[in-house]
């Protein structure tokens, strides 16, 4: 989920250009997509303000800037899941919920790469480590409270992480496990107390972590949503559509993921850092679901909408380019679309089928499918460019091979895939892609599906809901055998690649919460990662190193398959203005102000 540098805008002369070189490549549709779950009928546009009541300030006023006030009105295809801010793992709900919760610490919510930068949160400052890296003393902010108006303290720090464990969140093991207690949690999640582990001092305002290792992340882990505190006394099971109380500027007053989110303001809430959490300008916003991305596109271009969160349907560029260039934003992120490959599965649970499949894929048609080189750069390793550890290398191109690995990926090796799949003896066999039902995924599907079908598999492609497609393809008990997936850094580390999506330790068969969707569990790279993790603690160069190491161990094994970086296009109306983005939030909508 973070975006690198500074927002960049395409010229408006040279946008039409650009987004058009796409259109032309674009396949044929599918077949009707399977549906998975009943959708209910669209909304035509978002409600009008006057649907709901005034907002009063705490005071009767209204403060800060002239433009402050008003409703941003916002829309998805859907929504994106359970409201529980522990649980939740789509960059949709944590785009939003970014403006609603807080950590001890959390990224800079500064513009540009100094959101990179994990500061001060609910705490009043981040601590030196203690006992060469094992012990840090966080003291919390006084005065801060919920906006249900309880008072934070340590006591909600302490359950919160409890809860973590408690919830099994995705991130329990991969992000928290090395803190002290963690090891028992993750087996009895029930009766989890982290003794030891997590110890708060009421009359000091402090709460202190004891780890097992150091952990050069720490305050990077910290800083994810999954750590967000709530109230002590929040339920310990996913609450669904009820959102938590939050201490940030905004309040989710309402969620109802098949039709409509409303977000008002936090009527406690007060700037205590505004490069942690800024106050927000808009009173309240209005996040709508229902609609197709071409009636979103639509429907934002026209004014009903202010920002559209999906993906602009390729074959709406050339429009774009041609009539609302200046309501066209493109971010760079650190964000990849790739191929899990089910490693339990036929054919994929044969090594030679998933480098043939790496061999054949035409990479360049991924890049194609998104916009081409202006929105996407080729990928053929798992750890995206900019981020530390990355070494270019790819192995899987015309020519290549490991002991000789090209640079950049340039061709696909249709007769070297042909030749593996005959050698693997998987020929003829059937395989399933599972795409998200949306316009960009489906066409990578179709050429992913001909491309199977070429190598020598009997392929299909099915197209499921977006808003459940992440978590059927974790799900053991669906049999996916392949699927597309897209991610967006947590934050900004290799490990957030290598470790969260193919570390043993994030692999959990018959769960919705398993995001190690290969279900790869490799002794080799485990250790390479492992010691990765430790060495970047006191030589971050040398633990770059090992990351690079374990990138290419990753390729050989090749659990996946790795397509496209890409850059968010992202499409406004013409009255928003501010558009200020972070590398993890994208447009922060605290930010945002509507005319």
């Amino acid at each position: 989920m973070s975006v690198r540098p500074l927002l960049r805008r395409f010229l408006p002369a040279a946008l039409p250009t650009i987004l058009l070189g796409a259109v032309a490549a674009a396949p044929a549709p599918l077949p009707p997509p399977v549906p998975a779950a009943q959708t209910p009928a669209p909304k035509t546009r978002a409600p009008d303000s006057t649907d709901l009541p005034p907002y009063v300030s705490p005071d009767g006023e209204t403060k800060g800037s002239p433009h402050r006030g008003g409703t941003l009105r916002l829309t998805a295809d859907a929504g994106a899941g359970t409201a529980d801010p522990q649980i939740n793992y789509i960059s949709e709900m944590i785009q939003l919920t970014a403006n609603v919760y807080d950590g001890l610490t959390t990224f800079s919510k500064h513009p540009g790469d100094a959101s990179n930068v994990p500061v001060a949160d609910l705490a009043e400052a981040l601590p030196p480590p203690e006992d060469g890296g094992l012990t840090y003393t966080f003291r919390l902010r006084p005065g801060i409270r919920f906006s249900n108006g309880h008072v934070l303290d340590v006591n909600d720090v302490v359950a919160s992480f409890q809860r973590i464990f408690k919830v099994n969140s995705p991130t329990a093991g991969g992000f928290y496990g090395g803190i002290v207690g963690a090891a028992a949690c993750l087996k009895d999640s029930a009766h989890c107390t982290l003794a030891g582990g997590v110890v708060g001092d009421e009359k000091a305002g402090t709460i202190t972590f004891h780890l097992t290792h150091p952990d050069a992340e720490f305050f990077d882990k910290l800083a994810f949503p999954h750590a967000y505190i709530l109230p002590a006394d929040t339920p310990p099971h996913d609450l669904g559509n009820d959102a938590p109380p939050g201490t940030g500027p905004y309040r989710i007053a309402s969620y109802d993921p098949n039709r409509q989110m409303i977000v008002d303001r936090n009527p406690f809430f007060h700037v205590w850092s505004a490069e942690a959490q800024p106050d927000g300008y808009v009173d309240r916003m209005v996040y709508s679901f229902g609609l197709s991305d071409e009636a979103e596109t639509t429907a934002t271009i026209n004014g009903d909408f202010d920002y559209m969160y999906d993906n602009v349907p390729l074959d709406r560029y050339g429009e774009l380019g041609d009539t609302v260039p200046d309501q066209v934003h493109i971010n760079p992120v650190y964000a990849t679309y790739y191929l899990p490959l089910n490693t339990h599965l036929p054919p994929f649970n044969n090594l030679k089928a998933r480098w043939a499949i790496n061999y054949a894929v035409n990479r360049r048609a991924m890049q194609t499918f998104m916009g081409g080189p202006a929105v996407a750069d080729v990928l053929c390793q798992t750890v995206p460019k900019g981020l530390p550890g990355h070494e270019p290398f790819c192995p899987y191109t015309k020519g290549a091979d490991f002991q000789h690995p090209a640079k950049q990926w340039t061709a696909p090796d249709l007769a070297l895939a042909r030749k593996l799949v005959e050698e693997s003896g998987t020929k003829g066999m059937h395989v399933t892609l599972v795409v998200p039902n949306r316009a960009v995924e489906i066409a990578m599907g179709t050429d992913l599906q001909n491309t199977l079908r070429r190598i020598g598999y009997d392929a299909d492609v099915k197209p499921i809901a977006f808003a459940i497609q992440f978590t059927y393809i974790q799900n053991t008990n669906n049999n996916v055998q392949i699927s597309i997936n897209d991610w967006f850094a947590d934050y900004p580390e290799p490990s957030d690649f290598l470790t969260a999506l193919f570390g043993c330790e994030n692999f959990h068969p018959g769960s919705d919460s398993s995001p190690n969707i290969s279900g790869f569990c490799d002794p080799t790279f485990q250790d390479l990662i492992h010691r990765a993790a430790l060495t970047s603690v006191t030589d971050k160069a040398a633990g770059n190193k090992l990351w690079a190491e374990a990138d290419r161990r990753l390729a050989e094994e090749a659990p996946t398959v790795p397509l496209i970086q890409f850059r968010k296009i992202e499409l406004v109306s013409k009255r928003l203005g501010n558009f200020y983005t972070t590398n993890l939030y994208h447009l922060l909508f605290s930010q945002a102000w509507v005319k």
